[in-house]
């Protein structure tokens, strides 16, 4: 009998989510074990160090590609830039939550581990390129959120978001896991490139891979779950509102980020050939999400569902960049998510710095003479608020210019067209709160809570928001560079 082989693992291509796993876990035992329940904050502050040195152990890898476990993880210069993305976003949820916790008295050292676990979970879900990989990274960062979503225990709205999440959450796995054998009996394979490869073999027709087509829906709905696309996206507007505002930023974008990300590589690396089959699906999905995402949220005066809607909204403009992304590069997705996880998080970070104890929604009233009491967090929300609409000179309208330019271009005008309109619905509702703040007078005094931290956190997001828009070459030019070998 041969001797078992086992191939050859490179450990450098995995060195960023290695340590943040591998701190993580540290984390948890040096916060249960030696810092004490009056000093949490600490843990905060060391994750925080954590997720800075991956981005350092990230940066020596740009220059390097390949994969490992048996070509089931890939590094590339696609999956090292949403890596730091991750990251960022992660950094940015901690610094909001370091002092949400404390104020809401249900500060507890697992949420930051817990945190960077989702962020590793991010990272390997866009460097998997085997089936079986990503429904291990999918479930990862799956039972990670249904915690951070029930982690205001004992508020019995939190407890409710968390469950309606595990229950929605656990359907669509089991969607996943039946594509994946789907697939599988139609190629023998779980490996994106082998399927592919097998597609290229000969020319595609639908009748010969019902199978596999039936399959890749399944994986479909697991993804459209994941981003909230619509039908899929009912869970939504329960969940941001009953979870940790912290919480609900980070499933905002991160969630949205990762799953996309993986989409998309599936889609130019598994399926290129069938893009006539799929496009027509996804263009209908796009439409459909941007049209409802942005009429619910026209219909909210509760500020949190509005951004639950307005995700949703979010979530047609970015499926609607990675539609154009397999045929003419990612370049459009990768600026779009960037620009959405800052804007978004300054957002929800006004929102954490006006939450006081035990309020867990927030009405529109709420923020009626906001430039009178605080006028620096007024114009950050502000800036905000435009992002989100695609008000130029901000990183929102380079973002939807990019997306919508390369739609029409790419022939799919229609789907552009459709984009222009909904985002001229979301300008209503975005200046609303504008409007509220500069425009009325307040109607009941409500002092933020602004640290350092979370000042910092809300400054660092305006101005990028606002630099972007004004100088957007210098992002332009780095995620062309991110882009070259994908697919290939």
């Amino acid at each position: 009998m041969d001797p078992i082989q086992i191939p050859p693992v490179d450990l450098a291509l995995v060195a960023p989510l290695l340590t943040v796993t591998a701190w993580a876990l540290v984390l948890l035992l040096v916060d249960a074990f030696v810092i004490p329940d009056e000093r949490k904050k600490l843990t905060g502050y060391l994750a925080l160090a954590g997720l800075a040195v991956s981005a350092v152990v990230a940066l020596p890898l740009w220059n390097v590609s390949g994969s490992t476990f048996s070509d089931m993880v890939v590094l590339d210069r696609y999956s090292l830039t949403l890596t730091w993305l991750f990251l960022l976003i992660g950094a940015l949820t901690m610094v909001m939550a370091l002092d949400y916790l404390p104020r809401h008295e249900i500060e507890q050292g697992e949420f930051y581990p817990l945190i960077m676990f989702a962020v590793a979970a991010m990272i390997l879900l866009v460097q998997a390129t085997d089936l079986v990989v990503m429904f291990l990274a999918i479930e990862l960062l799956s039972l990670t959120l249904y915690v951070l979503t029930g982690f205001a225990y004992p508020r019995v709205t939190s407890e409710e978001a968390a469950m309606k999440y595990l229950v929605m959450g656990a359907f669509a796995a089991g969607f996943f896991v039946y594509g994946i054998a789907l697939v599988y009996g139609a190629t023998g394979t779980t490996n994106l490139a082998t399927i592919g490869a097998q597609l290229a073999a000969k020319p595609f027709v639908l009748n010969e891979h019902v199978l596999l087509m039936a399959g890749a829906a399944l994986l479909l709905i697991t993804f459209g779950f994941k981003v909230a696309l619509v039908p899929f996206h009912m869970w939504v507007p329960d969940v941001y509102e009953g979870s940790p505002t912290p919480v609900a930023a980070f499933m905002s974008v991160g969630t949205k980020a990762a799953a996309l990300a993986a989409l998309l590589r599936i889609l130019t690396t598994a399926l290129p050939l069938a893009y006539a089959f799929w496009l027509p699906v996804l263009s209908v999905l796009a439409a459909v999400t941007m049209l409802v995402g942005n009429l619910g949220a026209l219909t909210q005066t509760n500020v949190k569902r509005m951004l639950a809607y307005s995700s949703v909204g979010h979530a047609g403009y970015v499926l609607l960049s990675v539609i154009v992304a397999t045929e003419r590069g990612a370049e459009a997705f990768l600026f779009y998510m960037l620009a959405y996880a800052l804007t978004n998080l300054g957002a929800f970070a006004v929102v954490v710095a006006l939450e006081q104890r035990g309020e867990s929604v927030w009405s529109l009233d709420d923020f009626s003479g906001l430039f009178q009491r605080q006028p620096w967090l007024a114009l950050a929300m502000a800036i905000f608020m435009f992002s989100l609409a695609g008000v130029p000179p901000t990183a929102g309208f380079i973002a939807k210019f990019y997306v919508f330019t390369a739609a029409y271009e790419g022939g799919l005008g229609w789907l552009a067209f459709i984009g222009l309109l909904t985002s001229a619905f979301a300008i209503y509702f975005y200046l609303r709160v504008v409007m509220r703040m500069f425009l009325r007078e307040p109607q009941r005094e409500i002092e933020p809570a602004l640290n350092g931290g979370l000042r910092t956190n809300i400054t660092f997001a305006a101005v990028l928001t606002l630099l972007i828009g004004v100088l957007p070459m210098p992002i332009v030019s780095l995620v062309e560079r991110s882009l070259i070998a994908l697919g290939s």
